[in-house]
């Protein structure tokens, strides 16, 4: 029915205004005129980084703009239609004007969850880090399938992944691994998915028939690039360098290309070893040294905060945030969020989207 048709399309139109109030539109469109009238001054350029912000940030203003008016001009056009379709007793077009409803329920559905993307860096780039934890043999094929997961993730949505460092385990799996993921809000997406991820199934390393339990820990920090402000003491690192090794533990180069660094004071450690080149895992490793440290400072801060607010959090190896379960039942359930399905196979294939939008659903104040 034309008037049922109707209805919803007010009740978009009033979503579409209520994007408009969270997203504090005008706001947006103030920022971006300031930034483009910077943009013609003669000595923008004099400053390149500067100049490079600025222009990113500029067209990350377009985008979040651009994208809430088209919705909204869909949404009025849609709506006049049904106006006319209405007053005219045009049934011809209920067809054509429902898909165009859902169509918009659809976009105006992924607007408001890319709304909650707020966040200081969750514009940013990701640095996803895998470890395999307690399970032996099983963790380390488990973290593989987690390394491929988020590669599959990545890969629908068209973004860019470069594995940065990798340790194969002695029979199969790995034992850690880092990859950066590169485009717009890969970290504001994937924050959610730092935890202890749990693994249960028929193991297929041993035949005693049991269920086997494993766990891989998954940590996902932003790559802000070169704004760190991290004051990295050439004195408080030790450099060490290695031939980097492929499955089994084989040497995969014949020079010491890998590259170990230690940040003494914090204990923190970065390595890379998948180029062939030390300059290249050097700069590698100095950049995920430096992108762990800001994550150090900003946690330290965040700790201050809870404690002073009486807050007390748990973490623990056990306390993990999604279980996935493969036997004697098909089960993913995110622990945070009650999130879950039985498709076990597409969650591992990639397909991780309903955990990622009831995390950032659940952190909407």
């Amino acid at each position: 029915m034309l008037s049922d048709l109707k209805n919803e399309a007010d009740k978009i139109l009033a979503g579409v205004a209520e994007l408009e109030r969270h997203l504090a539109l005008p706001a947006l469109k103030e920022r971006h005129d300031i930034l483009e009238q910077k943009t013609y001054s003669q000595d923008f350029w004099n400053d390149r980084d500067s100049a490079q912000k600025t222009m990113q940030e500029l067209k990350n203003l377009k985008n979040r703009i651009s994208s809430v008016e088209t919705l909204k001009a869909k949404a009025n056009e849609t709506a006049e239609l049904l106006e006319m379709s209405i007053t005219e007793n045009d049934t011809g077009s209920e067809d054509q004007l429902a898909a165009d409803i859902d169509d918009l329920k659809a976009e105006l559905a992924k607007k408001e969850l890319a709304a909650l993307l707020g966040g200081e860096h969750d514009a940013s780039d990701a640095i996803v880090s895998i470890n395999a934890g307690a399970g032996g043999t099983d963790a380390q094929d488990w973290a593989e399938i987690l390394l491929r997961m988020y590669s599959r993730w990545a890969e629908a949505r068209g973004l860019e992944t470069e594995l940065a460092d990798i340790s194969y385990g002695e029979q199969a799996g790995i034992k850690s691994a880092v990859m950066f993921i590169r485009g717009p809000y890969s970290y504001g997406y994937l924050r959610s998915e730092t935890g202890i991820h749990r693994l249960v199934r028929m193991s297929p390393f041993n035949s005693d028939g049991k269920r086997h339990t494993s766990f891989a820990a998954v940590e996902v920090i932003p790559d802000i690039g070169e704004d760190l402000a991290v004051d990295i003491k050439q004195e408080d690192l030790r450099v060490d360098t290695y031939r980097a090794s492929g499955p089994g533990g084989q040497n995969v180069n014949k020079t010491s290309s890998a590259v170990r660094i230690t940040h003494i004071p914090t204990g923190i450690v970065s390595q890379s070893q998948n180029s062939p080149s030390q300059h290249r895992n050097r700069e590698i490793a100095l950049k995920l040294l430096a992108a762990r440290l800001k994550d150090l400072m900003a946690q330290e801060q965040k700790d201050k905060i809870e404690e002073l607010k009486g807050e007390q959090r748990q973490i623990a190896w056990g306390s993990q945030i999604r279980s996935y379960v493969f036997a004697p039942y098909q089960l993913v359930k995110d622990h945070r969020t009650g999130a879950e399905t039985g498709n076990v196979q597409a969650v591992i294939d990639g397909d991780i989207d309903v955990f990622i939008e009831a995390y950032l659903k659940s952190k909407k104040l």
